[in-house]
């Protein structure tokens, strides 16, 4: 063996320095035998071994560093959900909380109920925003994650003046809401219109019977008592999907969509089919009041299983109203008219409320949406249905 030949090569795994090690010894190997010199020759070796132990150790550090901070990355670290109880799971479902952005403050790092609230106060506030509302804000989004062209940009001014305004927090909170349950929900509707001639006359008779009482009877109360009686009718209405799963719900709580100055939210009104209509209008004027005034708290605004959303008192004849998930239609209410009625003999002059319900496609078919459509009408028609 001769001074310079080359006897071992290490090579580092994943080393950066590795390539640069084997073109010294390319060249070495390639001079003539009787080449003076390769006193470098002997360099290579600790070139090469000694990037080995720190790089390693380097890798490992910057994989583990984020999850010290951040509940996504944890969770994606050990490939699981979020540790949480079916009852809080429920609780995250009602309040559109992801608890995969929520930190558990219980052993283990236990999602809580208080966890659940803090995350609620602090979306509400604006202190945080989740996934949903980063990649989709209310303005619009760029459309770049469904796959549309992205959203113009325009600079406004050049055309006239103009001036900001920032969204509403609740605004900012629904916009993402909307925009999931729009993207995600294959929305269909059904239009019909329902005969209330009779009906707003007993709403007004009613109405003078309890003037001193303080009650103010509303066609929203009696479509609320009509809706549950067709819920009851057509149960996959009343229901929420869970995978490939349908749970049907034996209980109604009806949700009806309140405006309000800083936008919409949707206030609950629990076991419906229980109250009558003096204790339904009682509940849903206090229920209004609170919304108006920035009171309604997070127990008011959960648990519903089917919502209404009535435009009646602004006008409007048909529109499509957008499914609030995870239920799975929607009614929308719009102003009465008179409308000229066949009768089987002659035109008579009819009220009529347009009546227009939204429903997932995926739990639900035209046909079951019309059948529902115009068993609630029947019973708006004839109010002694209810009964039945």
């Amino acid at each position: 063996m001769k001074e310079g030949s080359v006897v071992l090569m290490l090579e580092a795994a994943g080393a950066a320095a590795a390539p640069a090690a084997v073109a010294p010894a390319s060249a070495t190997s390639a001079a003539p035998a009787s080449a003076p010199a390769t006193a470098p020759a002997p360099a290579p070796a600790p070139a090469v071994a000694a990037p080995a132990p720190v790089a390693a150790p380097v890798a490992s550090a910057a994989a583990v560093a984020p999850a010290a901070h951040d509940p996504l990355a944890q969770q994606a670290k050990v490939g699981a959900l979020p540790h949480a109880s079916p009852s809080i799971r429920k609780l995250a479902r009602e309040f559109g909380v992801p608890l995969a952005e929520v930190k558990g403050s219980g052993p283990k790092g236990r999602i809580v109920e208080e966890d659940v609230k803090n995350f609620t106060k602090a979306v509400m506030s604006g202190g945080v925003r989740t996934q949903a509302m980063g990649a989709a804000p209310a303005g619009g989004g760029d459309g770049a994650g469904l796959g549309l062209l992205p959203w113009p940009k325009v600079d406004f001014a050049k055309f006239g003046p103009i001036e900001r305004k920032e969204l509403s927090r609740i605004k900012k909170i629904s916009g993402a809401n909307l925009h999931r349950n729009w993207v995600m929900i294959p929305h269909v509707t059904s239009y019909e219109d329902a005969d209330i001639t009779e009906l707003e006359a007993l709403r007004v008779q009613l109405n003078k019977e309890n003037e001193k009482s303080g009650v103010k009877f509303t066609m929203l109360a009696f479509v609320i008592k009509a809706a549950v009686a067709a819920l009851k009718k057509f149960p996959e209405f009343n229901a929420s999907l869970e995978g490939d799963q349908l749970v049907l719900k034996n209980y109604w709580n009806i949700g009806f969509a309140a405006d309000t100055p800083n936008g919409l939210v949707v206030p609950v009104l629990k076991n419906a089919d229980q109250k009558g209509l003096v204790e339904i209008s009682s509940e849903m004027a206090e229920l209004s009041k609170k919304a108006r005034d920035g009171k309604l708290g997070g127990a008011d605004m959960q648990g519903g299983t089917f919502s209404i959303s009535s435009l009646g008192g602004i006008g409007t004849t048909y529109f499509t109203p957008l499914i609030n998930a995870p239920e799975v239609a929607i009614l929308g209410l719009s102003r009465g008219a008179m409308k000229p009625v066949w009768d089987g003999k002659a035109f008579q002059p009819r009220l009529t409320l347009p009546l227009s319900l939204s429903y997932d496609h995926r739990v639900i078919d035209g046909a079951a949406g019309a059948r529902f459509n115009a068993y609630l009408a029947q019973v708006l028609g004839d109010f002694r249905r209810v009964l039945l």
